[in-house]
């Protein structure tokens, strides 16, 4: 057995299954990063798609949602936009500050609650001094007299607005903003996440 085995492993045919193989994965995983960007809407530098966990798909839909929102719920229970760029396309770093301005009656339509969540590029979530990684229906946020909402994406706490306060990592950072139980808007893709803008 031994001998065999020794044979095979320098033989032309165990080497063709290694190469078909890692050609293989490659492949699929070009496919799947064109089926992902076919799949996918972005604006204002966030990005979505509603098309993961719908009955029918394809096995390569199936496959890229798998790869890259596994665990996704149907659009129907919950709608997700992420985006590591500001709205000018710079990369979010904890070296700059940033404010998502949401105007009045412009928060993520929903019929649950919604919630804006901090990770590092990787998906992590940060250590911060008041240990938040996200905020929303539910944090208590403070609105401007007008109605709008300001959230404010910093590594230091931004003076007189510590409520609204999403503290940053040094380096870069991805944030996801999700609605559950969507509202008309958004399963009709009519509603759009404010850019997230450089204030200094």
């Amino acid at each position: 057995m031994v001998n065999i085995l020794t044979m095979l492993a320098g033989s032309h045919v165990v080497q063709g299954i290694i190469v078909g193989a890692v050609l293989a994965f490659l492949t699929a995983n070009i496919i799947m990063n064109a089926v992902v960007k076919a799949m996918t809407t972005t604006v204002n530098g966030w990005s979505t798609t509603t098309k993961c966990g719908q009955p029918g798909n394809g096995i390569l839909l199936r496959a890229a949602c798998a790869r890259n929102l596994p665990a996704v719920n149907v659009v129907q229970e919950a709608a997700y936009w992420t985006t590591t760029v500001d709205g000018a396309g710079h990369r979010l770093s904890g070296q700059r500050n940033y404010v998502l301005h949401f105007p009045e009656g412009q928060l993520p339509p929903n019929d649950a609650f919604w919630s804006l969540t901090m990770t590092d590029v990787v998906g992590y979530m940060v250590s911060n001094p008041i240990d938040r990684s996200s905020v929303g229906t539910r944090s208590g946020l403070v609105q401007n007299a007008d109605g709008s909402l300001d959230i404010y994406m910093q590594s230091t706490a931004p003076a007189g607005h510590e409520s609204n306060w999403l503290p940053a990592p040094t380096g870069y950072f991805k944030l996801m903003l999700r609605a559950y139980l969507p509202g008309r808007a958004v399963l009709d893709g009519e509603y759009h996440v404010p850019p997230v803008m450089k204030v200094s």
